[in-house]
């Protein structure tokens, strides 16, 4: 784990070593004599409300994220990663229109700061009609109804509102914004196994006066949870953001959260989950992971079959309302409910996956089926399997992955009314751009078709020139299948067309950009794809609707990588023995150790005589005495060589 460095980010300031920060006091939001929170949150983006005297420690380091300031020790025990403020602004951003969802079933109105009247953002124009004539509808409809004269705004504490979680907590810094920019909170609880980085929390949530919203607490997240098991301590909303695997808390999670409450889950463990150790992911998670173009998106289906798995056991579901693939982790939010009876549907929401090691097409099998008779549903077993021992394509073997969730990742609904807040009130997160342009490529993915094939990937199995995307596309469109793009990948293809009509468009492809089949071997995927004629004729004519609004609005949908090493930290020193209070050694110096480096390094080019010629060993050397390298046998055999 790397510690803080004040050049590598502006938002970081250092305090220099023995020197106190007493900055004016301020009372907590809501107390008498101070401005409500929404009169301080309206106001200029340059005026910031000071924060509570607290001294700071020597080399003590503060951070600024969204509305919060947060104080970072020198020592290596915690770190912060400014990449990841793009997960802490769509948590927030998720959680505020859970909570406007479940606050408008018990008459709370719930204020953000900024955001004036919601704005329907939609892709396509004729969905853009509908949301609006179901928007008058609907104020029609409540004219007549009273307003709710309750009303939930940032850091007050709302009696009827959510008790908030966050199990893995480190320094508070996701849970000070909770307080700070999420309205209708009841509580939130920021745990950590480590009692240093409890003290911290417990200084931050003083140090932007939360500390009537924040409670800190010190204890094993599986634990906590477990004693929130019953119906009337559970939580609303549980976040778990680990290093590394989630995998030893969901079991605890999925009971200690409330009946259709929020679950968020972070994995970080990418190469596992992406094919890398395929066993080591069943050990977890119960699935066994391939790897493969689609691994981001499978990643998503693996961490969302374990969540149902984990659940059914208490005679729960899951309900996934966003599913996303950011960066070096996946990120889901997913409500909890409890069924009995729908729990039984969970077996047919469950596929394995066989892919073709050779043209990687793929195929799922639902592990069971339902079919509905009257008022009641009957439950079989699955026939298979969908295909024969090797691929129809090219004559390959199948490996065999999953289990994996099959159905939809997200609740399209729910993701528009997310991107609706987000674009209405573009000015309250710093990532806004990015979570507009992800959410805008999300509401556009196909929600019946898992996973997905890469253009490139496709043309790289035929060692043919890559198709364009439109065009592809458009041929895909005027075969009278579906298709769409995918958040995971940027030259993804989401489509219900089977893979023969995929390799019969790149057949079409390949006679108008031959590929030189005598270098082709005949045991390779090319070659027998090849030697197939295609039965359909693809017209690769550009289509009006094969471009998506997403891409015509050139919205922020992949991110470049921000800033050198800008991937997951190292793992957080307890700073235990001497290191305790000592920065520790900087990981990218530590990166950089060795890399294309001597060990000892030349200053003046007569040390060049000390290493022998290469060229005058294999007797190509033309230099003669002039060479700078020495021509001596004894040396040149390494003999002599430093």
């Amino acid at each position: 784990m790397e510690h803080l460095q004040a050049t590598q980010d502006p938002r970081i300031s250092t305090t220099l070593s023995g020197a106190n920060h007493n900055p004016k006091p301020s009372t907590p939001a809501g107390a008498p004599g101070n401005h409500s929170t929404s009169d301080t949150h309206n106001a200029a983006p340059d005026t910031e409300t000071p924060p509570p005297q607290v001294d700071m420690l020597p080399g003590e380091t503060v951070v600024h994220e969204g509305k919060a300031s947060i104080l970072y020790p020198s020592a290596n025990e915690v770190f912060y990663n400014p990449v990841q403020e793009f997960n802490r602004d769509l948590t927030c951003a998720v959680i505020t229109e859970f909570a406007r969802e479940q606050l408008a079933q018990k008459g709370v109105k719930v204020i953000v700061p900024g955001e004036k009247e919601r704005v329907v953002v939609c892709l396509s124009e004729e969905k853009k009609k509908e949301e609006e004539e179901e928007m008058d509808q609907q104020s029609e409809e409540k004219k007549g109804e009273e307003e709710p004269v309750v009303t939930a705004v940032v850091g007050e504490k709302c009696e009827s509102g959510l008790r908030v979680l966050e199990g893995l907590a480190a320094s508070g810094l996701r849970s000070v914004r909770f307080a700070l920019e999420v309205p209708g909170l009841r509580s939130v609880t920021a745990n950590d196994f480590s009692a240093k980085a409890a003290a911290l929390i417990a200084r931050n949530a003083e140090y932007n006066a939360v500390s009537h919203l924040l409670q800190p607490s010190c204890r094993d997240a599986s634990m906590l949870m477990y004693e929130k098991r019953g119906k009337k301590d559970r939580y609303d909303v549980i976040d778990l953001d680990p290093y590394g695997s989630p995998a030893p808390f969901l079991d605890a999670a999925v009971q200690a959260v409330g009946e259709g409450g929020l679950l968020c889950v972070t994995c970080t463990d990418m190469a596992v989950m992406a094919g890398n150790s395929g066993e080591t992911c069943y050990s977890k998670y119960g699935s066994v992971s391939i790897k493969a173009k689609y691994c981001h998106e499978m990643a998503l289906r693996i961490i969302l079959h374990s969540l149902d798995q984990r659940a059914g056991v208490y005679q729960r579901y899951i309900q996934p309302l966003l599913s996303v693939s950011v960066d070096f982790y996946i990120r889901v939010f997913v409500r909890v409910h409890t069924g009995q009876a729908m729990v039984k549907n969970s077996v047919s929401k469950q596929a394995l996956l066989y892919n073709c090691v050779g043209c990687g097409a793929f195929h799922l099998q639902r592990m069971g089926k339902r079919s509905s008779q009257g008022k009641h549903m009957k439950y079989s077993a699955a026939t298979g399997p969908p295909i024969g021992p090797n691929c129809e394509h090219c004559g390959h073997r199948h490996q065999l992955g999953g289990p994996v969730w099959a159905e939809p990742l997200h609740d399209v609904a729910f993701v528009q009314k997310v991107l609706s807040a987000v674009s209405g009130n573009p000015s309250r997160f710093g990532t806004s751009k990015r979570i507009e342009g992800m959410l805008s490529v999300v509401t556009e993915e196909l929600e019946d078709v898992p996973l997905y094939y890469a253009v490139d990937h496709l043309s790289s199995t035929l060692h043919s020139s890559t198709p364009p995307l439109l065009p592809f596309r458009s041929a895909l469109l005027h075969a009278g299948y579906r298709v769409s793009l995918s958040h995971a990948c940027k030259n993804a293809i989401k489509t219900d067309a089977p893979p023969s009509v995929l390799w019969d468009i790149m057949r079409c492809w390949e006679k108008s950009n031959p590929v030189k089949r005598e270098r082709l071997s005949e045991t390779s995927p090319a070659f027998k794809i090849l030697s197939t004629e295609p039965s359909l004729q693809a017209c690769f004519d550009v289509r009006e609707d094969a471009n998506p609004q997403s891409r015509k609005r050139h919205l922020t949908r992949f991110q470049e990588n921000p800033v050198a090493y800008w991937g997951p930290k190292a793992r957080a020193n307890a700073g235990y023995g001497p290191s305790v209070g000592k920065i520790s050694t900087d990981l990218a110096d530590r990166r950089k150790q060795g890399q294309n480096k001597r060990k000892n390094q030349i200053t003046n080019s007569s040390q060049l005589k000390n290493y022998p010629c290469k060229r005058f060993k294999k007797g190509t050397c033309t230099h003669g005495d002039k060479c700078c390298y020495s021509h001596e046998m004894g040396q040149a055999d390494g003999e002599n060589v430093p």
